[in-house]
């Protein structure tokens, strides 16, 4: 058996809809952090699930060596489970697109799970750039929501036992997928005697501001005005949001 024919530790899972742009900056990071895993980058395999994109996002992947899969059915929760489906790593580590590691982001998890106290968790987040609207949303949502709800966001991972056992990402949600898995796996661990790490202050992956850049920097605290004032109905501003790649 070679090295090639070993399980690999990771498995990094990347949905991706016409992100051509930002794709290759993502890739990149993953590779210097695969560089930079001290069990070798065979241990860590990236796949990107194509959804359904119509610009060349599947040929930046396959250029960048990451395996691609393609999903026609255009939710997040659907190119993520659709992916770990194929996926044979024995950590599923979920990130975004837009979302860059941090070069010790392996190294970290891998520390964190050798522990043995541990069924999955994520590494914590910051943003790209910095300002007043940004701050306060980050105090809102990365230490309120989040404190409030248990969570946490970044690059999120977890066993693959814990991911078959809670039946993966909620494919009927359009937003907030994400929330329901971490709590899942959370509740999952915790019949077992385990937790999920929130944070990890010396890897945490940095969030693209693209939204922000848009719709200004305080966006997220008029959003749930947006149906009256731009008389659309909140099921198109998701749509629009959160699945529509204009920037």
């Amino acid at each position: 058996m070679t090295i090639h024919d070993m399980q690999p530790e990771f498995s990094v899972v990347i949905p991706a809809y016409n992100e051509e742009k930002l794709l290759p900056r993502a890739l990149e990071r993953i590779d210097i952090a695969k560089n930079a895993y001290h069990l070798g980058t065979d241990a860590v395999e990236v796949i990107v699930a194509d959804n359904a994109s119509t610009d060349t996002t599947a040929s930046i992947a396959r250029d960048a060596g990451a395996r691609v899969a393609t999903f026609d059915n255009r939710r997040i929760a659907s190119a993520r489970n659709g992916v770990a489906a194929i996926a044979r790593g024995r950590i599923l580590v979920f990130v975004d697109a837009d979302t860059t590691v941090h070069p010790e982001t392996f190294n970290a998890i891998h520390a964190a799970m050798a522990t043995g106290n541990y069924v999955g968790g994520a590494t914590g987040w910051e943003f790209e750039r910095t300002s007043a609207g940004l701050a306060a949303t980050r105090f809102v949502v990365g230490t309120v929501v989040t404190g409030l709800l248990r969570i946490d966001g970044g690059a999120v991972f977890c066993t693959r036992e814990a991911f078959d056992a809670v039946g993966g990402y909620n494919e009927e949600k359009e937003i907030a997928e994400d929330v329901e898995f971490f709590r899942a796996v959370r509740a999952f661990g915790k019949r077992k005697g385990l937790r999920m790490l929130r944070g990890t202050p010396e890897a945490r992956a940095v969030v693209c501001t693209r939204k922000f850049d848009k719709h200004g920097d305080w966006h997220m605290f008029y959003m749930a005005w947006w149906p009256i004032t731009q008389r659309r109905s909140m099921k198109r501003i998701v749509e629009e949001y959160w699945y529509t790649r204009e920037e």
